[in-house]
């Protein structure tokens, strides 16, 4: 039989390799092997949690156990596998813009933009802190946490502010969305079984569009003049009221004092009279010539009366004669 020729001309590419040593490989060295690769596979399971972390132990897939910091063992790989994860962090995320390390921030407006319930629109910057609360819901009952907590944060938001009127949005009413945005964020994640602690829903920014900026400054700068003008006019009233009150309170007591002094003073003449009506019942003549002479002298006693003898024919010499001649020819 002829030597078939290589049709693809390989023949030139032969090599010439040595002779390879041969092992021969004792049986007595199989216990000692595997003995040393068990060792080395149980090494494996040995493992460490942190201080902020804990840790889930699965056995061939099923959840076996829940473990917290310190150094663990479980069987290792295929037997059981171990996931880890930060429990105790506080968990940032940004919703309407993002922030970056050098201080900046970008708007993210198909995030930012909300619609009110009175059909404007306005932009809130948004920040949600979360924790994990259970670490086996977290790791197995939902796929991409993160992106769930946006959407669920994006989507309450807008529900609350698609409530609200935008002066309310823009003025007071930022620390009753922040309530009512934790508590409905918190439901709808405990409802997924999402294993989610929400801490905080904090609103950075409040702004309406750019567009209509100066609108609302304007809006804005109004309300405060009226505030202003409120607040002056408290200041006045409260200055004016306690005047008024006081005058008032005198002029009262000044009125009490006039009517004790009329009253004890008409009571007192009524008295008096009394008396006197006594002693003219008892002596008429006499008390008759009694209140003649007194009424006389308190007549006589605020007049200026000049007496003369009818042999005086001169009187221009007497000081006051004018006032006499006066009173006489009246």
């Amino acid at each position: 039989m002829s030597e078939e020729k290589d049709p693809w001309g390989m023949d030139k590419y032969k090599f010439n390799i040595p002779n390879l040593p041969k092992f021969k490989f004792k049986k007595s060295l199989i216990l000692p092997i595997l003995l040393v690769i068990i060792i080395i596979w149980m090494l494996t399971g040995i493992y460490l949690v942190d201080a902020n972390q804990q840790a889930v132990v699965k056995r061939f897939g099923e959840v076996a156990r829940v473990v917290g910091p310190g150094p663990h063992y479980h069987f290792p790989y295929p037997i059981e596998t171990v996931n880890k994860a930060d429990v105790t962090d506080v968990h940032r995320l940004e919703i309407g813009y993002r922030s970056y390390e050098n201080g900046e921030s970008r708007l993210i407006e198909d995030e930012a933009q909300m619609l009110t319930g009175d059909e404007n629109i306005v932009n809130l910057d948004v920040i949600v802190q979360y924790r994990i609360g259970d670490i086996v819901k977290y790791l197995y009952n939902i796929q991409g946490v993160v992106s769930t907590i946006k959407q669920v944060s994006e989507s309450s938001m807008r529900e609350i502010v698609g409530k609200q009127k935008i002066d309310y949005i823009l003025t007071v009413g930022k620390d009753e969305i922040q309530i009512k945005a934790h508590e409905m964020i918190q439901n709808i994640l405990r409802e997924y079984n999402a294993g989610i602690q929400i801490v905080a829903v904090q609103l950075q920014n409040v702004n309406p569009p750019d567009e209509v900026v100066s609108a609302f400054r304007d809006v804005a700068s109004a309300r405060e003049d009226k505030s202003r003008f409120i607040n002056e006019a408290e200041a006045y009233a409260n200055q004016v009221i306690p005047q008024a009150r006081g005058t008032a309170a005198s002029m009262i007591l000044d009125a009490e004092a006039y009517r004790e002094e009329k009253v004890k003073r008409a009571l007192g003449d009524a008295d008096r009279f009394s008396e006197i009506l006594k002693n003219y019942e008892q002596a008429p003549q006499l008390t008759r010539k009694r209140l003649y002479l007194d009424k006389m002298e308190e007549v006589i006693g605020k007049s200026d009366f000049h007496v003369f003898d009818s042999q005086i024919s001169d009187i221009n010499t007497f000081i006051g004669l004018e006032n006499l001649k006066g009173s006489v020819n009246k």
